[in-house]
């Protein structure tokens, strides 16, 4: 199976030094399913290719694959990976090119960041869903795509199509991207690893797709397929890339790494004061409403004086975190019904590296909330941020007794989406995330609202969180209960 990779940007030859492997070499890379070798076959000031070309033992594939074949009645006996690029191509790839894929380059640390006229090739190339879904997911990628339906037998063009196509990607795109692209995507068109798919190959998407991913239209059909449709596997790779897991409002507004946020904080402040001091406006950067959201309730906490906080539903531990942050908070527990979630949600916090006073002010456990639990007692505030939608209605009278009748904290605060503001969301059909059980208008929850406190001796007043539009309201709805 072969691999090329073009460029006509000046001087083409830069490709060598971005790929780490001299045009004047031939380069072979053992790989654990055969070679892998690297060649260029041309390379001038003008236009350069590299070439990577898989030779694959079947012998030893046969070995190895087994049922992960997609056509395993054939499989031990006929296969197409020594010929098609597939899951085996994006593995070599990654290997022989890990530090280009990276964005790494010490003899020329300027040529990564840039983006160059690239034209990638791939002669045969299974794709389930033909030429149209190649095209649905590398054209988002900023691709233009041309991809060619290889017939069955050109002799005999009443037989059809195959599932192969001849896939060209023309586009001026980073190197290290269009690499990562390729990476993701061969697997996903192919859909049909020659490996057995391990939790480890989360950490490999997460890192393959940062930047670009998350945003992508086809997010859900690329993160199934990858990951050979392993439902918790995806699951944790979408809270992964979307921290707190309102699908559609993160792939809108990208939520933030906030260790990188407070450094860009820092010079973000200084360009505005160097630009207000020469009269300039400087530009506002709008928060991600995930990280408004979260600021939103910290300073309701704070306000009603809370000093004990138990997060219910906490997932990845966004807002424990934050609360810990804060020395104010004596006390943060964080309870989820998934312990995948709460062990993403040690990992992020540094559990096993936290301070001991710090570690002293921390409870994490599994629980849920429909199930009475002498655990969630004993706080001054609850915050269910981002919950009660996901919960069957039939079932949120129980959480209404759990949390309002048994637990009873001082304070509850609760956040859902208010689907009035969706239609301001362009590209959305339906609800915010495929797991929310429902979405409420403003009227819907502050009906829900006053009903549960009435019925369990709380007063409610309510908040807006995010731009509050006079049509339809603010994106998401908070209600502060304080018994």
């Amino acid at each position: 199976m072969l691999l090329t990779i073009s460029t006509t940007a000046t001087p083409a030859t830069d490709l060598g030094f971005l790929l780490h492997k001299h045009p004047d070499r031939v380069q072979e890379f053992g790989q654990s399913f055969g070679t892998a070798t690297v060649f260029y076959p041309e390379s001038g000031e003008g236009r350069c290719t590299a070439a990577l070309l898989l030779d694959v033992d079947p012998i030893a594939l046969v070995r190895s694959r087994g049922k992960n074949s997609p056509d395993f009645s054939l499989s031990q006996y006929v296969n197409d990976r020594p010929y098609a690029a597939s899951s085996l191509l994006a593995v070599a790839l990654g290997d022989v090119f890990r530090t280009a894929r990276a964005g790494r380059c010490k003899a020329r640390p300027d040529l990564p960041g840039r983006p160059m006229p690239l034209v990638i090739g791939l002669p045969a190339l299974p794709c389930r869903g033909g030429p149209e879904l190649a095209a649905r997911l590398f054209e988002p990628l900023g691709w233009a795509v041309e991809a060619l339906a290889v017939p069955l037998d050109e002799g005999f063009p009443e037989w059809g199509d195959s599932r192969y196509v001849r896939l060209t990607l023309t586009g001026t795109v980073r190197l290290a991207d269009a690499l990562n692209h390729l990476y993701v995507l061969l697997p996903v068109l192919d859909d049909g690893k020659h490996y057995w798919i391990a939790p480890d190959e989360v950490d490999k998407l997460v890192r393959a797709g940062e930047g670009w991913l998350y945003g992508h239209p086809e997010r859900g059909l690329i993160m199934r397929r990858y990951l050979g449709r392993r439902w918790a596997l995806a699951r944790t790779a979408l809270a992964r890339l979307a921290e707190l897991g309102d699908e559609t409002e993160e792939q809108l507004e990208p939520a933030v790494d906030e260790d990188a946020a407070a450094g860009e904080t820092a010079a973000d402040e200084a360009a505005a004061a160097e630009a207000e001091a020469q009269g300039d406006v400087p530009e506002v950067k709008p928060k991600a409403l995930n990280v408004r959201r979260r600021e939103a309730v910290l300073e309701t906490l704070e306000e009603i004086g809370a000093t004990s906080v138990i997060d219910l539903g906490c997932g990845q531990g966004e807002l424990v975190g934050a609360m810990l942050a804060r020395p104010r908070f004596a006390r943060v527990a964080g309870m989820d019904v998934s312990a995948m979630a709460l062990t993403i949600a040690a990992r992020k916090l540094r559990l096993d590296r936290m301070p001991d006073s710090k570690r002293a002010r921390l409870t994490l456990f599994q629980g849920a909330l429909t199930y009475t639990d002498k655990r969630l007692s004993g706080y001054d505030a609850a915050v269910l941020m981002e919950v009660i939608e996901h919960v069957d209605p039939p079932r949120l009278a129980a959480l209404e007794r759990v949390v309002f009748g048994h637990a009873r904290p001082q304070h509850v605060l609760v956040t859902t989406p208010n689907i009035e503001y969706n239609p301001r969301y362009e590209f959305l059909t339906g609800l915010r995330h495929r797991d929310h059980r429902f979405e409420w208008t403003r009227a819907e929850f502050g009906a829900w609202a006053s009903r549960v406190a009435d019925n369990y001796g709380y007063q409610v007043t309510f908040k807006p969180v995010g731009d509050d539009d006079p049509e339809v309201g603010p994106p998401t709805q908070m209600g502060v209960f304080t018994r």
